[in-house]
């Protein structure tokens, strides 16, 4: 597990585009066979990825955690952008699709990724936070029907926004939030850009309570997306690809703009679990 210590903003902005990179950026995620973590000093989030092929791969702790399991004294959430798959929670075995999500409570011990097809394998995208108490492991899809296990994505979760002539028309799609899965502080959600739109987060804010990462996708090989980080009056930005991703600490901006529309995932946590907490930066104020 790589970890990385927390940055001061008095001191990025002084950061070369290698450092920036080496602090913030996440390149090597999906490696085939491999469970792939960083453990961050930023509000403690790890972020990661698993992409099972020709055998299952299974989560554990690493000396870093100091911990019996992973999940001892954490809770997670996954998304899988790749082939369909399975992840197995303490032997019950949930099949997770292309664009579908679980969220896995502390104090689960065992798990195990899966692919179904080790030619078109998943890929399991992670986001981990430390967690005070358990709450119930669910399955998260976009369509179909719920059960006592298998959490459907609310209309009111699914968020048509920004507009063409802004460049930014694009529909939030909020998988682990407060009134639809119960968590201690995880925030996880995917939103997807419409063709012709390339701006995601704009107009762009901060929120002190709490840090994010962002994970991009869905970019063919020539493609990427300008990152743009920092306070509202330092601004930086990070060249980001395909199934690549960038860590934002609470008192940087987080917003991109792409060589055409993509797809990002967005996990939150710190202070609060509130969608709507943050602090607004006016265009003409960006510097």
């Amino acid at each position: 597990m790589e970890v990385r210590t927390a940055a001061s903003p008095k001191d990025s902005k002084y950061y070369d585009t290698k450092r920036l990179r080496e602090e913030f950026f996440i390149g090597d995620l999906f490696k085939p066979n491999e469970i792939k973590l960083v453990y961050s000093h930023i509000d403690r989030i790890i972020t990661g990825s698993a992409v099972p092929t020709d055998k299952p791969l299974v989560l554990t702790a690493g000396a870093e955690l100091r911990a019996e399991y992973f999940l001892q004294r954490r809770e997670m959430g996954v998304i899988n952008i790749g082939g369909a798959g399975t992840i197995t929670a303490d032997g019950k075995e949930y099949k997770v699709g292309h664009k579908e999500a679980m969220y896995l409570s502390r104090g689960v011990k065992d798990v195990v990724f899966a692919s179904d097809d080790a030619s078109k394998p998943a890929h399991f995208y992670i986001n981990s936070t430390p967690a005070h108490c358990e709450k119930k492991t669910v399955l998260i899809k976009l369509e179909g029907e719920p059960s006592d296990d298998v959490v459907i994505v609310k209309p009111e979760n699914k968020v048509e926004c920004g507009c063409l002539e802004d460049s930014n028309h694009r529909v939030i799609n909020k998988f682990i939030v407060a009134g639809q899965v119960d968590t201690c502080q995880l925030s996880m959600g995917m939103t997807a850009l419409k063709p012709g739109s390339v701006w995601n987060t704009m107009p762009c804010h901060t929120h002190d309570r709490r840090m994010e990462v962002y994970m991009y996708f869905d970019l063919p090989e020539d493609a990427f997306v300008m990152h743009f980080m920092g306070e509202p009056q330092e601004t930086r930005h990070i060249v980001v690809r395909n199934e690549q991703a960038v860590i934002s600490p609470s008192w940087s901006i987080h917003a991109g703009a792409g060589s055409r529309n993509y797809t990002f995932i967005w996990g939150m946590c710190g202070e609060n679990q509130q969608y709507d907490d943050m602090d607004h930066i006016k265009n003409q104020d960006l510097l």
